[in-house]
């Protein structure tokens, strides 16, 4: 998966994943792509710090641990007549449909592997596995390796489906 820092027209930024270039061309093109702030489906790449790494894949300083990727549904926490709650309080609607979509997204075009990600990952890394896009759970621990390994993984909060 490619991970792109989006920017809309009213120059709100956000964050998308997406399989491949191509189809966030593809999303954009179509209108497919909205605005977690405003709505706009006027959405385009914002300018992004690359990620240049020294003579022989080594880095510089080590990356930040992402946190784990999980395909479980989280705990339910305690809601009221309003809508799902989290730690942080109540999930806005817009936002609530915009991960569902995500969610959508990532299980219509990439693999789930369960608690076999990290392996997976691994094998994908060393080219014992097609590079694909992959989901599943990987514990605190395994998302660390993995980050020190140099493969970058990132966690997306796994809201119930739209349909669910």
């Amino acid at each position: 998966m490619i991970h792109y820092q989006l920017q809309c027209s009213d120059g709100h930024g956000f964050d998308g994943w997406f399989k491949d270039s191509a189809s966030f061309e593809k999303q954009a093109q179509h209108g497919l792509l909205e605005c977690p702030v405003c709505g706009s489906v006027k959405v385009d790449r914002a300018l992004m710090a690359p990620s240049l790494p020294r003579k022989g894949n080594a880095r510089t300083e080590p990356p930040p641990a992402p946190p784990p990727v999980s395909a479980k549904e989280p705990p339910a926490p305690a809601s009221g007549p309003s809508g799902q709650m989290t730690a942080a309080g109540h999930i806005p609607d817009h936002v609530r449909a915009t991960l569902q979509r995500l969610r959508a997204e990532v299980e219509k075009n990439c693999d789930y592997v369960g608690p076999a990600f990290a392996d997976e990952a691994r094998r994908m890394h060393r080219g014992e596995s097609d590079r694909r896009g992959i989901y599943g759970e990987a514990s605190p621990s395994d998302a660390e390796a993995l980050a020190e390994e140099g493969i970058e993984v990132a966690r997306i909060p796994w809201v119930p489906r739209a349909d669910g």
